[in-house]
């Protein structure tokens, strides 16, 4: 006997993305999609209205971006389970969006079915982590992470920076002032220890959040 149907929202913002995955899930003979954003504050102004069993959320967005809209959604609908779909595949992204209060996390290249069955296990109230990332989260968990000392702004403005991103263009990208990222990067380089751009990128790769 089919259990009850699980209505899921779809915060992405390619348009192109959020098809594939309306389709994947509306395939699926238990759950439908109910709503769709393009933001985290569309998902955040429409989650009271929309009432979903399941947030599907990319966490790479302009604005706000997904980890504080995990937190401003379970602040408006405590009820709700957010499963993260992220094009990250490194451990230090799905830690801090679990920090954040998302039910699971799960990368982009993962089988349709494996999205499937994510929504399902954090509908029926356990977590998800898919096997490659959760042991990578293991490993890290034993062992002291200066990047957990970051907060959500600094660690958006960590990454810029070691991706070659100018302050300016990081100001631009963040609506903030330059002066505002440099207060920033200050703080970040004295909570990693780094004295450079090129120190906080070998941080970075050494976390697996960047490419050699």
């Amino acid at each position: 006997m089919p259990g009850p149907r699980i209505d899921v929202m779809l915060v992405d913002d390619h348009a192109v993305v959020r098809m594939g995955f309306r389709l994947l899930v509306d395939g699926a003979p238990d759950m439908r999609v109910v709503a769709e954003a393009a933001s985290g504050e569309d998902a955040v102004r429409s989650i009271e209205e929309a009432r979903p069993d399941v947030v599907v959320m990319d966490i790479s967005m302009p604005g706000i971006g997904g980890l504080e809209a995990v937190r401003r959604i379970l602040a408006r609908v405590p009820e709700a389970r957010v499963l993260v779909l992220s094009a990250h595949e490194d451990a230090m992204h799905a830690r801090r969006t679990l920090k954040a209060g998302a039910a699971g996390y799960l990368t982009k290249r993962s089988a349709a079915e494996a999205l499937i069955e994510a929504i399902r296990q954090v509908h029926q109230g356990r977590s998800f982590l898919e096997p490659q990332i959760a042991a990578q989260v293991a490993a890290q968990q034993a062992t002291s992470e200066p990047l957990d000392t970051l907060s959500e702004k600094e660690f958006k403005v960590f990454i810029a920076l070691a991706s070659g991103q100018s302050v300016q263009d990081i100001a631009a990208v963040m609506s903030l002032s330059p002066s505002t990222v440099g207060t920033h990067l200050y703080n970040i380089k004295q909570k990693l220890g780094a004295a450079n751009s090129a120190e906080l990128a070998l941080i970075a790769m050494r976390a697996g959040l960047l490419t050699p």
